[in-house]
């Protein structure tokens, strides 16, 4: 079998997916790396799966895993999968994947006991470490609120490392929309604050219904306004000299709190 070239037009149209504006016009998306095409096979999102022929020898299971289940798979060279690939090293195995993102109704139908709602985030990797974070402590959904970054992005998606494919993902641009749909629901709506009225140490009742924790921007933290709509404001306690915490610590202290609360009930 020849090896697909950068040149030839179903790679130059999976190269252009690293665009937004792309990813929106097709539907599709790109997974790089062994983790994120084992998460995209097993949850049947896989269109093509392109690879190279190092990848094929190193991850030869993962190519006959969706050779056996009938995903198109398609050897590329290896200039073809340095186009494909973001990282300085490119994996050589990139699958292109249907979008993974759900209405917010969807999220919220299932009933949810623990969300994750970051607000307006803006840096891939934060977002897609949340999303892995969301994941190991068994949240129900990850709600990307306001002017955010794509999910999709190269970078979340590496970061997620296959989480992405595992927690429903909503992304919904109006955020009193997603604090009072969230409401409606009976859920109780928490943000973190650092002169919050309780400490996350003395949260456990609060932490022990359906939960929805709000995060805000890397730069700017939560808008007052959004602060204002949650029904409580946690801290997180600071015992040594560090000022603050950035995103994603905060968020998975305050995931995991929740979790480790709802899992001993």
């Amino acid at each position: 079998m020849d090896a697909l070239s950068e040149r030839n037009p179903r790679v130059v149209s999976a190269v252009k997916l690293h665009r937004s504006v792309a990813r929106r016009k097709t539907g599709l998306f790109l997974a790089e790396g062994a983790n994120s095409v084992a998460a995209a096979l097993d949850t049947g999102r896989v269109r093509e799966l392109l690879y190279s022929a190092g990848a094929a020898v190193r991850e030869h299971e993962l190519v006959a895993s969706a050779v056996g289940m009938g995903v198109r798979t398609t050897l590329v060279s290896d200039r073809a999968a340095q186009h494909l690939g973001e990282t300085v090293t490119a994996p050589g195995l990139v699958a292109v994947c249907e979008l993974i993102d759900v209405p917010l109704t969807d999220v919220l139908a299932e009933r949810p006991t623990l969300l994750a709602v970051p607000v307006e985030i803006a840096e891939p990797g934060n977002a897609g470490t949340l999303i892995r974070v969301a994941d190991a402590v068994g949240a129900n959904g990850v709600v990307l609120a306001g002017d955010t970054v794509d999910p999709h992005n190269g970078k979340c998606v590496r970061a997620s490392a296959g989480s992405l494919f595992h927690v429903p993902i909503a992304r919904h641009h109006d955020i009193g929309e997603v604090l009072d749909a969230v409401a409606a629901e009976g859920i109780k709506i928490l943000a973190t604050a650092a002169d919050g009225e309780v400490g996350l140490d003395e949260a456990d009742e609060l932490l022990a219904g359906p939960v929805a924790w709000l995060f805000g921007n890397e730069a700017h933290g939560l808008d007052p306004s959004v602060a204002g709509r949650a029904d409580h404001r946690v801290r997180i306690p600071i015992h040594g000299r560090a000022e603050s915490l950035n995103l994603a610590a905060a968020a998975a202290i305050c995931l995991y709190a929740s979790a480790r609360v709802q899992h001993t009930k």
